[in-house]
């Protein structure tokens, strides 16, 4: 397969999965029908997929991603007292398990692979997530529209680390699909790109992810048109995990002296206050 028509492919996925985003951000009916649709394909997975890594990290986005959706409805002016629960904070507590959840599944599979210095990675950037309690909530308005979108505050650089660290976690764990992997790691950020907020990123990425593994576990339609496995280089993978772990590294530093910069702030000015 020439490299010419993977990246055609590439480019035309990349193109579905943007126009995928702007439905399930604005249309409550499309997103909602779509998380419903995509577990009742379930009979489908036991003829496609085939580890245990597979499986969990299938059902570990397809019924989150249920849950989110009623999170959303229930966040978007719904005044169903069933629902009512869904307006508080704990929601976002899961949502945030959920991702620690499916970093920490490829971190695994990662260390089995060999993939030690990627597997670390993707424990640093777990420690590094923003906590809930202030960075995530689920907001009804863009400026000019409103709409129940799902707001994480993760900087700029964590973004762009947990790009990277899952790039090189699919090319260790299966390169024939690395290429189709990497479209949904590159829309989200062109997503937000074009939205200019990097607060939507997370809830790019959760759907390009769903959407992918909704495919995939229903029929294999990437082997044939985007097999990236002339790709692989043993060696590229080592200096990709070396460089990853030292980037992590570095942006874990930067996040602990601030965070510990913040927390003396805060206390020194309770001391002042005489608090």
């Amino acid at each position: 397969m020439s490299n010419l028509s993977i990246f055609v492919s590439m480019a035309v996925y990349m193109f579905f999965l943007f126009l995928f985003l702007e439905y399930t951000r604005e249309k409550q009916g499309f997103y909602k029908w779509f998380s419903i649709i995509a577990l009742l394909t379930f009979p489908l997975w036991f003829i496609n997929l085939s580890s245990w890594f597979r499986w969990a990290k299938t059902i570990s986005i397809l019924i989150p991603l249920l849950f989110l959706t009623y999170v959303r409805i229930a966040n978007d002016g719904n005044h169903n007292t069933i629902l009512a629960n869904l307006r508080k904070k704990w929601p976002m507590w899961i949502l945030y398990s959920v991702l620690i959840l499916n970093i920490v599944e490829a971190s695994l599979k990662d260390y089995t692979l060999g993939n030690y210095f990627n597997s670390i990675s993707g424990i640093l950037l777990c420690i590094t997530i923003p906590l809930p309690t202030k960075h995530w909530r689920i907001g009804k308005n863009d400026g000019k529209n409103s709409f129940a979108e799902l707001i994480a505050d993760l900087p700029l650089a964590w973004c762009l680390l947990y790009v990277t660290w899952n790039a090189a976690f699919v090319y260790a764990e299966n390169i024939s699909y690395f290429a189709s992997s990497l479209c949904i790691l590159i829309v989200p950020e062109i997503w937000m790109y074009v939205k200019k907020r990097t607060d939507l990123w997370l809830m790019g990425r959760v759907y390009t992810l769903a959407v992918h593994l909704l495919i995939r576990g229903c029929y294999d339609i990437f082997t044939p048109i985007m097999d990236s496995t002339a790709w692989y280089n043993e060696t590229f993978l080592y200096a990709w995990g070396a460089l990853n772990l030292a980037l992590h590294i570095i942006y874990f530093v930067f996040w602990f002296f601030k965070l510990r910069n913040k927390d003396y702030i805060v206390n020194h000015s309770a001391q002042s206050y005489g608090y």
